[in-house]
């Protein structure tokens, strides 16, 4: 019975997985899922699937109409707490929420993208040691018993020694059939890497641009995430000036006035010299901005900055410019202009929502 349930929980996570993928533009496009985002898993809505219910037998039931009482009986209190109005004939909508991990959601974006794993960049990783069970002993502690392993043994003693009986299949393991799990500890390298999110707060960038890079970020977390075991994030916005604020108040200011793009390179620049050695880390700045900067000096300076100080050290520099109504989007093309041919650079223009998808692809589509 419980291999039985094993593998229909398996089948049922192969349909979960089919559905996401069948609709992960959706998914990404909406943000749906991430409102409902827990520490390690996302419940995602699926009106698609058929909740699983048991039928009982009518024939074994009294049924409707079919108890004690005369014709014309009411049902019921006539003083319930319904009211007024007649029933509805129309089949509600059935909303199946799905619990996934984190995990497994990365690999189907992976999958679905086809994102190649990433190499961490240079000597950026430290040495952590870990337990693994990789082999069988004859002794141990009980709470590390195989007990395939051990009822094998017992089937195979007992066949050798002619005692197995197959009309009354009954196996009986004895203490020289017990097998245990085993581990040795080995070394294995533990990568770190950093997110740095700078994000254009300023007057041109209104709610709608906001909620774009919300959802990115998600699945740029999400993915990274399942890259590397040790991820930090870090998070700055800017208008005029830059501050480094934490993820809720990243996602929810609301700031006007001008745009001084390298006032968050600055402060990028500053917080990796501070606390993330470039030969100990992974170092990711993404940026989103709708593109508009206050004069050319301020993008020359921003320039400057990227060629001398970030696109040395970090393992790509992503810059992703949201369509806004009020934005001039001129700064995607200087950057596009001064660094045609810089490995570090990626850029992506994202129209909408449903360009959200595309520009994940871009960013992290070169498996840096």
């Amino acid at each position: 019975m419980i291999n039985k349930i094993d593998k229909d929980q398996t089948r049922f996570r192969k349909i979960v997985r089919g559905k996401i993928r069948e609709d992960l533009k959706k998914y990404i496009s909406h943000g749906e899922m991430i409102a409902r985002k827990g520490r390690n898993i996302v419940s995602i809505p699926m009106p698609q699937i058929e909740i699983p219910h048991f039928k009982y037998d009518h024939r074994q039931t009294g049924g409707v109409g079919q108890g004690e009482g005369d014709q014309g009986t009411p049902i019921g209190s006539e003083d319930g707490d319904g009211g007024p109005g007649e029933a509805g004939d129309a089949p509600g909508q059935h909303i199946l929420e799905v619990d996934i991990t984190l995990e497994e959601l990365a690999k189907i974006l992976g999958e679905e993208l086809e994102l190649p794993n990433i190499e961490p960049r240079g000597t950026k990783n430290i040495q952590a040691e870990r337990d693994k069970y990789s082999s069988i002993r004859r002794s141990g502690p009980e709470s590390l018993r195989h007990f395939k392993r051990t009822y094998r043994a017992a089937l195979r003693r007992q066949i050798t020694a002619g005692l197995y009986d197959p009309k009354r299949p009954m196996v009986l393991p004895i203490r020289e059939d017990r097998r245990y799990r085993s581990w040795r500890t080995i070394a294995k390298p533990q990568s770190n890497a950093v997110i740095i999110y700078m994000m254009d707060v300023s007057g041109s960038m209104g709610g709608e641009q906001k909620e774009i890079v919300r959802i990115e970020a998600f699945w740029i977390d999400t993915w990274l995430r399942s890259q590397y075991k040790n991820l930090t994030t870090r998070y700055i916005v800017h208008d005029a000036a830059a501050h480094e604020v934490d993820e809720e108040t990243f996602f929810k200011i609301r700031e006007s006035g001008g745009t001084r793009i390298s006032s968050a390179y600055s402060l990028c620049k500053k917080i990796i010299d501070a606390k993330f050695d470039p030969t100990e880390w992974n170092i990711y700045p993404f940026h989103f901005s709708d593109g508009d900067n206050w004069g050319s000096d301020d993008t020359e300076r921003c320039v400057k900055i990227l060629g001398e100080d970030l696109f040395p050290i970090v393992n790509m520099f992503c810059y992703g410019q949201v369509r806004s109504a009020y934005g001039s989007g001129k700064f995607i093309k200087d950057l596009q202009e001064h660094f045609e041919d810089e490995e570090a650079l990626t850029t992506s223009e994202i129209e909408s929502k449903d360009g959200i998808m595309d520009s994940i692809k871009t960013f992290l589509g070169k498996g840096k």
